[in-house]
């Protein structure tokens, strides 16, 4: 039996890179005493696939990973959400766990677009609503990154699906929708290339709100549920 797990990680645990997340996954399925199947060979491994990597230091509402469980094991998936849910640290938590459907091959390339929640400091609403409007306006967004040791120049704005800047009480945040194909952009870089600021100057916080797949006309959750639309700060 293979199952699907939506989790989310707010807060402190941000800071907890996708590797070590896969580490702290693997002790707290462990800990719920969940019987994996392994891997074949010398080293043998569970067999847990992750999806796509969330930047470090950013939040998510929508993460997600696939367990293959153990032959004859076949639990109830509500119980099995609850003994995850205890198991994981502060920061962590189960939202759904599903079986697993089988025409997703790989959540990886299955998600083909995520929704982002990217609060700013130290900006005015108004310019920002402009840079939107601007970005939305042009034909191609070039913005120069690092890649292999070497300065390139991307058009990045094929990525960008949609974008809007919200008044969000004392903060001024730019909501975006960006697609996964290509070189992929990082909310972080789709500040930078919208503003024209560094984002260590702009971004105070970052959270993945939505990750779909299937095409843009026929679009859905991998799992979907019922979540804020913001999380607490």
């Amino acid at each position: 039996m293979k199952v699907t797990v939506r989790y989310r990680k707010l807060g402190k645990v941000r800071f907890t890179s996708h590797r070590d997340a896969a580490r702290l996954w693997e002790r707290s399925l462990r800990k719920a005493g969940v019987p994996l199947a392994y891997s074949a060979g010398f080293t043998p491994r569970p067999k847990i696939s992750f999806g796509l990597a969330l930047p470090t230091g950013a939040e998510s509402l929508g993460e997600y990973l696939d367990l293959e469980l153990a032959p004859g094991y076949a639990p109830d998936l509500d119980e099995l959400a609850v003994a995850l849910d205890a198991a994981l640290p502060p920061g962590f938590g189960v939202v759904a766990v599903r079986e697993h459907e089988p025409e997703i091959r790989s959540l990886q390339e299955a998600v083909t677009a995520c929704r982002w929640e990217i609060t700013l400091t130290d900006v005015v609403f108004d310019d920002v609503d402009a840079a939107v409007g601007a970005a939305l306006a042009a034909e191609s967004l070039p913005f120069s990154r690092e890649r292999k040791g070497a300065r390139h120049v991307d058009d990045v704005r094929p990525s960008i699906e949609s974008l809007d800047a919200v008044a969000d009480g004392d903060h001024v945040r730019v909501d975006a929708v960006v697609t996964t194909e290509g070189r992929g952009l990082r909310p972080t870089e789709l500040a930078e290339a919208v503003l024209g600021r560094p984002a260590l100057d702009v971004v105070a916080r970052v959270l993945r709100t939505h990750q779909w797949i299937g095409s843009f006309d026929a679009r859905r959750e991998v799992i979907a549920v019922a979540v804020e639309a913001s999380a607490p700060r």
